[in-house]
């Protein structure tokens, strides 16, 4: 039963993805397979979740071959989070297309793609081998692609080829550095690696692939200097893909740094903890002001997807059980809140026709429910009480604050202010001011209920984490001793 629920989170999308394409003509057939695909993705993560929590983490050996030698997949506490998270945002997305997305691109299997990249995801949080890590990514970036080129559209093109140019070289940069580890190790399961690399005799052999990893996943994870791809190209593909690529792709880079830093090179790269910390605050500061200078509602979130990532980082770089406890809080808020933004976004486009800020007002009279949910996240990505954001980032400055790095808290709460400054902003100008006269439009009821239920769901679960943090608090605590303490993933890997 422990092997199938770590399977399971592969075989779903896999088997929702192929069944969807043999029904190809067929798109009623595809927007249900693919809702209740992405539903039973979030229970089989939410099944692991609790069996992980309650049993120790779980490893499975594919075809039998024993570890080293085969292919591991491994779910430790950090990797049960993120399948749960990657299920949730998958449905959100998913029941949000079905009242937004056109029939030409559902037409050229839109939900099967959904489906290829949910797997990509997946495979890259379960996976127990770095080269196996490296080919779940190459998964995620081809259906990416697809998904964000899809129709055709000039723009989506420009910022497809952007995004493909840059992801291309951070995997060549990851593919150097596996052959490097495997030059030096000669084993590439990420926990034998990590037993041979503490025993090498030559550490400082091990510093050039850590910093090989350190700007692959910096370019996944779109950290300074290494981000620009990012805002050229999230805004260009219909809103429920941007929301999906919000919510789960710049998290696989930030969960991979997460998972070699702590696992592979807490012995040998104590530079590149330095290196990761000083990065954070640049990756929060230009992040914010590229925010804060643009008038595109979907442009202003993409650079905020940048800031928060300096935040995700921040603990891992002051790296101690309390920051990187704090860096997973801060993940799982992220995800939902800034998911539930893009969607957002969409639903104003709906009904007002622009994401221009100057072409927008009024939605606070006409629709204050949508003006309500709107508050919702915005307040929580700025760190307002009680809300999700507030708990995250004061978990990250107690952690700076014991360290006595009052340089990056002082960072940190600097951006938070100018985060809350940008959101205002769009609270002014689309929501507080006069409506415009250009466009006005209504939504069926069956449009309004796929729009609003993702929204509103996604709302709810971040007032509930704002309300009662405990919980995740505790799962983060005891995830990042797992990670602190790699020792039982060591041993139950390689079946010691």
């Amino acid at each position: 039963m422990r092997d199938l629920l770590l399977v399971l989170p592969l075989l779903i999308p896999l088997s929702t993805a192929v069944i969807g394409l043999l029904f190809w003509s067929r798109p009623h057939l595809q927007r249900a397979l693919a809702t209740v695909g992405a539903g039973l993705l979030l229970a089989s993560g939410l099944g692991l979740l609790v069996s992980v929590r309650h049993g120790g983490i779980h490893t499975v050996q594919v075809g039998a071959w024993p570890a080293p030698f085969g292919i591991t997949l491994a779910a430790d506490l950090f990797s049960a989070i993120m399948v749960v998270l990657t299920g949730l945002i998958g449905l959100a997305a998913v029941l949000y297309s079905l009242g937004s997305m056109d029939a030409h691109r559902e037409r050229f299997g839109y939900y099967p793609l959904v489906h290829i990249l949910l797997l990509g995801v997946c495979g890259a949080f379960l996976t127990g081998d770095i080269f196996n890590l490296y080919v779940w990514f190459e998964v995620m970036l081809i259906s990416s692609f697809v998904l964000m080129a899809l129709g055709g559209e000039r723009a989506q093109l420009e910022g497809a080829i952007k995004y493909v140019t840059l992801n291309l070289m951070s995997s060549a940069l990851f593919l150097a550095a596996v052959g490097v580890l495997y030059g030096i190790a000669g084993t590439l399961n990420m926990a034998d690696l990590s037993k041979t690399l503490r025993a090498t005799p030559r550490p400082d052999l091990v510093l050039a692939p850590a910093m090989l990893l350190l700007v692959a996943f910096g370019i996944k994870a779109a950290i300074f200097p290494l981000f620009f791809w990012l805002p050229a190209s999230y805004h260009t593909p219909p809103v429920a893909v941007s929301a999906l690529f919000a919510g789960l792709l710049t998290k696989v880079g930030v969960y991979a740094m997460i998972r070699v830093f702590t696992l592979l090179f807490d012995h040998h790269a104590h530079s590149a903890h330095l290196i990761i910390l000083v990065a954070s605050g640049l990756t929060m500061v230009t992040g914010v002001l590229g925010a804060v200078a643009q008038n595109e509602l979907r442009r202003i979130l993409s650079f905020h997807i940048i800031s928060q990532i300096g935040y995700m980082i921040m603990g891992l770089g002051l790296f101690t059980p309390i920051s990187l406890a704090g860096s997973i809080f801060y993940i799982a808020h992220h995800i939902i809140v800034k998911t539930n933004l893009f969607l957002i976004s969409g639903l104003v486009f709906q009904l007002q026709g622009s994401y221009q800020l100057k072409r927008l007002g009024g939605l606070y009279r006409k629709h204050p429910g949508l003006a309500a949910l709107f508050l919702t996240p915005a307040l929580s990505l700025a760190g307002m009480p009680p809300l999700s954001g507030f708990w995250a980032k004061l978990i990250l400055v107690k952690a700076g604050l014991e360290l006595q790095q009052y340089l990056i808290v002082a960072v940190s709460l600097m951006v938070s202010l100018l985060t809350l400054f940008s959101m205002l902003k769009i609270w002014n100008e689309a929501f507080w001011k006069a409506a415009p006269a250009e466009h006005s439009a209504s939504l069926s009821r069956g449009t309004q209920l796929a729009l609003f239920l993702p929204v509103l769901g996604l709302a709810a679960i971040t007032l509930w984490i704002g309300l009662m943090p405990e919980p995740l608090f505790s799962l983060s605590e005891q995830a990042a001793q797992q990670l602190v303490d790699p020792t039982e993933y060591i041993r139950r890997t390689l079946g010691e």
